[in-house]
């Protein structure tokens, strides 16, 4: 039998599902304290120190990245949500940060030899087809001066081969709900999933796939975009387990 995967989800599909309603269940999903946490394992695992210049790929509504800001570092946010930067740029103005947002493809990083850390943080890695998600990995490498760090945080693919399929996730804000709907395919190793918004008496669909590595790809991947060691880590920095949640990647170049 011929098997025929799933495509990756388009550009405009990403803009799409990471628009207002992201945004609208965003403090629901990640509440302040979890993100406060996550800014200061990135801080450790990343090495960062007072005016580190940090590039987050994938940056969102900027509750990791302002908070880098709030710590010292100098941070630049790079995302191709308009809705998700508008939201960055206004609470790094409450919290009286200067954070550069950019709006762009992070297959096209518009900066060379310009950082010394760069991430992609709850996974934000794997959305396209294997060539250009490698992309991104060069495209990051580049960004990056000589003995610049690489961050990637992502669901570990083994503990995902474990659970049962189809998952549901269901989050509630006020009286607005958002459903997924998830498949893990274990023949392309992509998590594909359709969330359904409903929300002030309308409803919505957008589907997401994404790509999911294990250590051993990543190793191939970054040594061949121009990264000389790859470390493995668990959730936040842990030791890595098999069944752990997350597989976290440090690369230096």
């Amino acid at each position: 039998m011929q098997y025929e995967p799933k495509s990756p989800v388009s550009l405009s599909a990403l803009e799409t599902y990471f628009g207002d309603d992201y945004l609208h269940f965003s403090d629901v999903v990640n509440p302040p304290e979890k993100s406060d946490g996550e800014v200061g394992a990135i801080w450790k695992l990343l090495s960062l120190g007072q005016d580190s210049s940090v590039l987050e790929l994938g940056c969102g509504y900027g509750r990791i990245t302002n908070r880098l800001a709030e710590k010292g570092a100098r941070v630049t946010g790079l995302d191709i949500s308009p809705v998700l930067l508008r939201k960055a740029e206004a609470d790094a103005a409450e919290r009286n940060v200067d954070v550069e947002y950019v709006l762009g493809d992070i297959r096209s990083i518009p900066w060379q030899d310009r950082f010394d850390a760069a991430f992609l943080w709850y996974t934000t890695f794997g959305y396209f087809d294997e060539a250009d998600n490698e992309k991104v990995l060069h495209e990051a490498a580049c960004s990056l001066r000589k003995g610049g760090r690489l961050l990637i945080d992502q669901l570990n693919r083994f503990a995902l081969l474990r659970d049962k399929w189809p998952t549901y996730e269901i989050v509630q804000c006020n009286d607005d709900l958002r459903i997924d709907t998830i498949e893990y395919d274990a023949l392309t190793d992509r998590r594909n999933s359709e969330r359904i918004v409903v929300r002030n008496g309308s409803v919505t669909r957008t589907r997401l796939s994404v790509r999911h590595y294990g250590f051993s790809e990543y190793v191939r991947m970054l040594r061949n975009a121009g990264f000389e060691t790859v470390e493995a880590y668990g959730q936040e920095g842990r030791e890595f387990t098999p069944f752990g949640p997350r597989l976290v990647v440090v690369a230096c170049k």
